[in-house]
């Protein structure tokens, strides 16, 4: 399994686990990056990523990223 910070750009990924405090599991889970959801990254830098989740373009700093373990739709 992967993290968020490694999937390439323009690469859509399901999000297998979420692995942060309650508090921001449950934050992540509120804007879409729930457990199976399938999220598209559409660009990087700066330390930050900008993900495609339920039609919607969000920003995440990296530290979150890195929380997200993700897996291919393959």
């Amino acid at each position: 399994m992967q993290t968020l910070t490694d999937v390439p750009i323009g690469r859509r990924v399901r999000i297998a686990q979420l692995n942060s405090l309650p508090e921001m599991c449950s934050r992540l889970r509120e804007l879409g990056f729930c457990e199976n959801a399938v999220i598209r990254c559409v660009n990087k830098g700066s330390g930050n990523i900008i993900c495609e989740v339920c039609n919607t373009r969000i920003g995440l700093n990296q530290f979150v990223a890195n929380s997200i373990y993700v897996s291919s739709l393959e």
